[in-house]
């Protein structure tokens, strides 16, 4: 198997972060680079929507961002990164896992790592139901921690 790109969506959540050092693993062992995808909850879509925080949200998505980099330097591997909202008030069909997907696809990612979370109901904790909808329709192999 060859792999050039792990996509591993994140969402601030101490099991995302968890599911990052997998993803780094893979790429590491393929010699492969990372994608981080920060996926904005709903709540937070739509205060960007509604310019209303910005500046925290940023924040926000710089500290995730800045602790996914601080992984995957360690480790010595390549990582970008973009985000994305996981809702939508304009596409009904929009959510996590579907983001996910269109992501991956959009990237030619080879590899997911998504984690595997609770239900928690928390608001950050974006990526909760997302992993079995990435397990059932991803064209790619997808490890869920």
């Amino acid at each position: 198997m060859e792999v050039e790109m792990v996509l591993a969506p994140v969402d601030g959540s101490e099991e995302a972060m968890e599911a990052v050092e997998y993803a780094l693993a893979v790429a590491d062992r393929y010699r492969a680079g990372v994608h981080a995808l920060y996926v904005l909850g709903e709540h937070t879509a739509t205060a960007v929507e509604e310019d209303d925080d910005a500046e925290t949200i940023a924040r926000r998505g710089e500290q995730v961002m800045a602790g996914v980099r601080a992984l995957a330097d360690e480790r010595n591997v390549p990582v970008d990164h973009s985000s994305a909202y996981g809702f939508s008030r304009r596409r009904l069909a929009q959510h996590p896992g579907s983001v996910i997907l269109d992501v991956a696809e959009s990237l030619r990612a080879d590899f997911v790592v998504v984690p595997r979370e609770p239900v928690t109901g928390h608001p950050d904790a974006v990526i909760e139901k997302a992993a079995e909808y990435v397990l059932a329709h991803a064209s790619q192999p997808v490890l869920s921690v």
